[in-house]
């Protein structure tokens, strides 16, 4: 009598024919697979957070909430997920994390020869959390530079994004593959290129990669050609509330397959970088997306501000709150729009930032700020929809340059996640489903 033994999780279409031979399998001894059956993409979730030892999931392609993010919770817990197509589907599942795809119809030797394949047995009763590594789906290295620009409101964020993209746009070292990402939850960068149109957007590119892997030439179709600039535009997100539909590991694969498709990303976003672990909210975690991954995925991560004492203060708050979520300090870049043209005032408040930022963040510094004049002829520019002037643009690429001439640019362009340690019983002990 074998001890193979499989604890399988399965979800499906209403009147999945498949779905009642598996369970039918199950329960006759000819699978030797616990089934257990899930209404839902939800449900499905549910039980791989519960803390429970699962085998695999087996889910119906047409299953409502399907997509890449769950496929990653799976894979995450240590469960093999296997996707049922109907034969004729187009869509790459293993390309957006599926361990396998199987077609129907099929018979019990061939869901087992996958189980035996992909999947991991399991004890009858297990209810330990399985540390089974199913495969390294996380973005992989090789990808273009990102250059990620964040301030508090009213500091020129969305105008120095623009002067960046320019810059790069202009570097023949770019080859005029530059691309300008508005990923602020009150997106504005549509409008001060006088787009006209915001779709395709942010959200329709995230959409894409929920369940699928585009190519190159289909991400690059999806931004908006600015040729006067040099560079491309993806517009943000139309309501502040539409972050909602931006799911993290779609999210991550947008950004991956941008900096596969472009030699440079520049990304406007926001400040705002709490997590779970300042808030005890998943919610707030999952808005702060965006600006979170960016910034600690970033060769270089340029933090704009004010001059006077509201302008520093913002400032250094912001450049100690990046520090305290694992930015290299190195890799920062402050800017002071609006700088005091005296050398006097500018000695000022850089020797400020850099007193009032060690207070904050004992033991950090960051290069010297890049000090920008306030300049007349910027509001009839952006008014007209008009590229900015290059005298303008020109320091701003020479200051990115220099940080990443002295640091280098990352080698993964992947968010790493660091394991954390579990005490042994704090989990609880998982029941029978």
């Amino acid at each position: 009598m074998t001890s193979e033994h499989y604890l399988v999780l399965g979800a499906a279409r209403p009147r999945a024919v498949w779905f009642a031979e598996v369970g039918r399998w199950a329960s006759s001894a000819a699978l030797p697979v616990e089934f257990v059956r899930c209404v839902s993409a939800d449900e499905v979730r549910a039980r791989l957070a519960a803390g429970r030892s699962w085998s695999a999931a087996v889910i119906d392609e047409g299953c409502v909430g399907l997509d890449r993010d769950l496929l990653d919770e799976a894979r995450r817990a240590g469960c093999a997920p296997i996707i049922v197509t109907g034969g004729s589907s187009r869509r790459q599942w293993t390309d957006v994390g599926a361990a396998a795809v199987l077609a129907e119809p099929f018979d019990r030797d061939t869901i087992l020869a996958l189980l035996r394949e992909h999947a991991s047995p399991v004890e009858r009763g297990a209810s330990d959390i399985s540390t089974t590594a199913i495969g390294d789906q996380g973005p992989s290295g090789g990808g273009g530079g990102l250059v990620t620009v964040v301030g508090a409101g009213g500091t020129g964020t969305s105008t120095v994004a623009m002067a960046i993209a320019q810059a790069a746009g202009a570097d023949p070292a770019n080859g005029g593959r530059v691309a300008l990402m508005d990923a602020s939850l009150d997106a504005c960068l549509a409008l001060l290129h006088d787009n006209g149109d915001v779709v395709p957007g942010l959200q329709e590119l995230v959409e894409l990669h929920r369940t699928a892997r585009p190519d190159p030439e289909q991400v690059r179709a999806s931004l908006w050609a600015q040729q006067d600039r040099g560079y491309d535009l993806l517009p943000g997100l139309r309501r502040h509330r539409d972050w909602t539909a931006l799911r993290p590991r779609a999210l991550e694969a947008t950004l991956t397959s941008l900096r596969r498709a472009y030699a440079t990303v520049v990304a406007d976003a926001d400040a705002d970088l709490e997590g779970e672990a300042d808030t005890g909210s998943l919610d707030v975690e999952d808005r702060n997306g965006c600006a979170r991954l960016l910034t600690t995925t970033a060769d270089v991560v340029v933090v704009t501000g004010g001059d006077g004492v509201v302008g520093v203060h913002r400032l250094v708050r912001t450049l100690a709150a990046l520090v305290g979520h694992g930015v290299d300090p190195e890799r920062l870049l402050p800017v002071v729009n609006r700088a005091p043209r005296s050398p006097h005032r500018r000695s000022e408040t850089a020797r400020a930032i850099a007193a009032l930022l060690g207070e904050l963040a004992p033991g950090t510094a960051t290069v010297s700020p890049l000090m920008v004049p306030h300049r007349r002829d910027l509001d009839p520019t952006l008014l007209d929809g008009s590229p900015l002037p290059r005298a303008f643009c020109a320091p701003f690429g020479a200051a990115v340059e220099a940080v990443l001439d002295r640091v280098g640019e990352r080698t993964s362009t992947g968010h790493q996640r660091e394991p954390v340690p579990v005490r042994p019983g704090s989990l609880g002990t998982g029941g029978t489903p």
